[in-house]
C-alpha cells in the first residue's frame, strides 16, 4: 500500500492501516528426519512449504489451520525463534531500514527484537514462578540496558495500568493470579520495549470463555491507542472473525487461501477453507444443522500427497489436482487461493446477518 487507509473497527473505533511492515516470501522450513546408529537423515518434515504474504502497519492477520498445520512454526521463524530453511522475511523498521530476518545474524537481530515481540499461548509457563511481575515486566527493559531502577518501577507500573491491573500487583508473583490476569501480565511485558509487532501464538486459547472476550477487546483497545500491528496465530475461528482484518489459511505447511476477513469468511475459494466455515457451530441453539465432515487424515507433512496436498480429502478433486502442485495466485483482488478449481467452485461460507440477526436474502 502506497497510502495509509482508515478502517472503523466493529467496536465503533477508526484505525489507520498502513505501509507494509513484514514481507514474507517463499519461507520454508524443514526439520530433518535421523534413523540408524549413525543418525543417517532419511527424510524431512516440511512444516513450513513455501508460504507468502505481507503483514500491513496497524493490521491483524491472523494465521489459521488445523493443529499442526505450521502456524506456530512460521510465527516462530519469523520472531527468528527458528532459523527458516529458505525464503526471505523483509522487516521494514522504524527508522525506514529494510532487514531480512531469515539471513541476519545475532548482533544484527538485537535491535530489531525491540520492534518485535510475543504473546505466549499459555499465561501459565510463559510467567517465571520466581519472579515478581516487577521482575518479569522490566527483564526487557533490563536486558535491552532501557532506564534506571527507579525508571523501570515507574514504566511497570505504567503498563500494569495499560493492561488493566493495579501498580500495587508489582511486588507479587504469577502464583497470586488468575490465568486471565497473568495473560495481562504477558501483555504488559511485550508491551515494555513499545513493539511495532506483536505476534500472538493463541493468546485465548487457554482461557475460560468469558475470559477470552475481555483479552481480545483490550488487544483490540491497545492496538487503536498505541498503533500496533499483529500476526495472530489462531484456531478458533469465531475469534479470528472478530479480531482480524485478513485472514491466511494454512494446510500441511502451506497457505492455502488469502484474503481480507469479510470475502474469507463469506465467499470462500478453496474447499479446505469451506470445510472449516461448515464447521463453525449456528449461534441459534434451535438450529441442528448437518456439518459436512470431512473425509481421510490431514497430510503426512514428511510425505506429503503429489499434486495438490488437500486433494484426499477434497470432494472437488479431479486428475489436475492429483498431478499437478497448484500454484498461489490472485484470483480476486487481494484474494489468494492455492487452488486450481478456484475459479470456477461455488463454495459455502459464513451466512450474512442483518441488524435482526435473521440471515440475508442473498445468502440464504
Amino acid at each position: 500500500m502506497s497510502a495509509n487507509q482508515q478502517i472503523t473497527t466493529s467496536s465503533g473505533d477508526t484505525r489507520v492501516i498502513g505501509d507494509t511492515i513484514l514481507e514474507v516470501n517463499s519461507l520454508k522450513k524443514f526439520f530433518p528426519i535421523k534413523k540408524g546408529f549413525l543418525k543417517r537423515e532419511v527424510g524431512q518434515v516440511r512444516a513450513v512449504d513455501d508460504v507468502t504474504f505481507r503483514v500491513r502497519s496497524g493490521e491483524t492477520l491472523s494465521l489459521v489451520g488445523e493443529s499442526g498445520c505450521g502456524k506456530t512454526t512460521t510465527s516462530r521463524c519469523i520472531l527468528r525463534a527458528m532459523t527458516p530453511s529458505s525464503g526471505e522475511m523483509l522487516f521494514h523498521q522504524k527508522d525506514g531500514r529494510v532487514i531480512d530476518l531469515a539471513r541476519a545474524n545475532r548482533s544484527q537481530l538485537r535491535p530489531v527484537r525491540r520492534e518485535m515481540q510475543m504473546i505466549f499461548q499459555d499465561p501459565f509457563s510463559s510467567l517465571n514462578p520466581r519472579m515478581t511481575l516487577l521482575d518479569i515486566i522490566g527483564e526487557p527493559l533490563l536486558v535491552n540496558g532501557v532506564g534506571n531502577r527507579r525508571e523501570r518501577e515507574d514504566r511497570a507500573a505504567e503498563l500494569l495500568k495499560l493492561v488493566g491491573l493495579r501498580p500495587e500487583f508489582l511486588s507479587r508473583f504469577p502464583h497470586a493470579f488468575s490465568g486471565g490476569q497473568r495473560q495481562r501480565v504477558g501483555i504488559a511485558r511485550a508491551l515494555a520495549l513499545n513493539p511495532r509487532l506483536i505476534v500472538a501464538d493463541e493468546p485465548v486459547s487457554a482461557l475460560d470463555v468469558s475470559v477470552q472476550a475481555q483479552i481480545l477487546n483490550l488487544l483490540m483497545r491497545l492496538q487503536n491507542e498505541l498503533g500496533l500491528t499483529y500476526l495472530f496465530v489462531a484456531h478458533d475461528l469465531s475469534v479470528v472473525k472478530h479480531i482480524s482484518d485478513r485472514v491466511a489459511v494454512m494446510y500441511v505447511g502451506q497457505l492455502v487461501e488469502f484474503a481480507e476477513t469479510e470475502a474469507l469468511f463469506h465467499h470462500p475459494k478453496h474447499p479446505y477453507t469451506s470445510s472449516l466455515m461448515a464447521a463453525i457451530p449456528a449461534p441459534d441453539p434451535r438450529k441442528r444443522g448437518i456439518r459436512a465432515r470431512l473425509q481421510g487424515e490431514v497430510a503426512n507433512p514428511a510425505a506429503p500427497p503429489s499434486g495438490c496436498y488437500f486433494h484426499p480429502r477434497c470432494p472437488h478433486a479431479k486428475d489436475i489436482c492429483k498431478q499437478e502442485s497448484p500454484v498461489f495466485e490472485e484470483v480476486e483482488p487481494g484474494h489468494f487461493v492455492r487452488c486450481h478449481r478456484a475459479r470456477e467452485l461455488k463454495l459455502t461460507g459464513v451466512p450474512k446477518l442483518d441488524n435482526s440477526g435473521a440471515v440475508s436474502a442473498s445468502d440464504s
